[in-house]
């Protein structure tokens, strides 16, 4: 990507999670943590990879993305908005009752989310089901699925895992937001993953793993995963909880709670001088 790309890419991040930010302060609730670690992968997908048009959501031939890691909304709530499926008022609704945007997507009442999804371990199966319904369409879409590295502890992924290999669905890409950090403490800690590369080659994948927040590493992953033939591909993506605020960063305490009223201000001051920078 040219430079001007990539300055364009990192001020779209900046306000994914201006608008993550604003959510979850607002809603008093919500997961910030793990949507701040995602928010470049997701701005990347819906700013440049993905062929998806906000004028028509429900297009057949569009990309799928399935956030299957769904308590982590915010940020795919924020690249939404800033995309323009809905206006980014409604953020500021996030959870509230009767608002269209809540604590998990909702396929049905948010234009751009294309699973409901929340209940960890399902949004992979969904995803697997899409990209083989793509192979008996004859439809060239793609499906994205993001994970959390707590949510692969599921057995369920892993059940996906080997249907997405047995059919091998190369129009399947599974990202895995490897921040290491879930609700009761580091991931290494609860259930250790690792070597999640080896387990997921095992398992019939492509595997590449990058830095996360690398939008360069992202792009060259992406595209090495559209020439992968025969199988599905899983990018591991390291990344650090809570990314661009830095009093959340690599704090699991960020996982499931809203700022006060203080913490909101020094947030949003950080994420604004960030984005003022790129502007200059």
């Amino acid at each position: 990507m040219d430079n001007q790309e990539l300055l364009e890419l990192k001020k779209n991040a900046c306000k994914v999670r201006r608008y993550t930010i604003e959510g979850v302060f607002n809603a008093k609730s919500g997961h910030p943590g793990g949507s701040l670690s995602a928010a470049d992968i997701i701005t990347y997908l819906y700013f440049k990879e993905m062929n998806v048009d906000p004028q028509n959501p429900k297009d057949p031939k569009r990309d799928r993305f399935v956030l299957s890691k769904g308590h982590c909304c915010p940020a795919l709530y924020g690249a939404l908005a800033l995309k323009g499926y809905f206006p980014a008022d409604e953020i500021k609704s996030l959870r509230h009752i009767g608002a269209m945007l809540q604590g998990h997507p909702d396929m049905k009442h948010t234009p751009g989310v294309d699973m409901s999804s929340g209940s960890l371990g399902q949004g992979i199966s969904a995803a697997c089901g899409m990209a083989l319904a793509a192979k008996y369409d004859g439809s060239d879409y793609r499906v994205y699925a993001m994970l959390g590295d707590g949510e692969c502890e599921e057995g369920q992924v892993w059940e996906a895992a080997m249907f997405a290999a047995h059919n091998r669905l190369d129009n399947l890409c599974v990202i895995v937001d490897f921040n290491g950090l879930q609700i009761d403490g580091t991931v290494s800690d609860v259930a250790g993953l690792e070597p999640i590369d080896t387990k997921f080659a095992s398992f019939g994948f492509e595997v590449i793993t990058i830095d996360g927040h690398d939008f360069e590493q992202i792009e060259n992953a992406l595209d090495q995963a559209k020439t992968v033939k025969g199988k599905p591909t899983a990018i591991i993506a390291k990344t650090v909880k809570g990314k661009g605020v830095s009093f959340m960063e690599n704090q699991v305490g960020w996982h499931g709670k809203a700022p006060n009223a203080d913490e909101y201000k020094i947030a949003v001051e950080e994420l604004d001088a960030q984005l003022k920078a790129l502007e200059a």
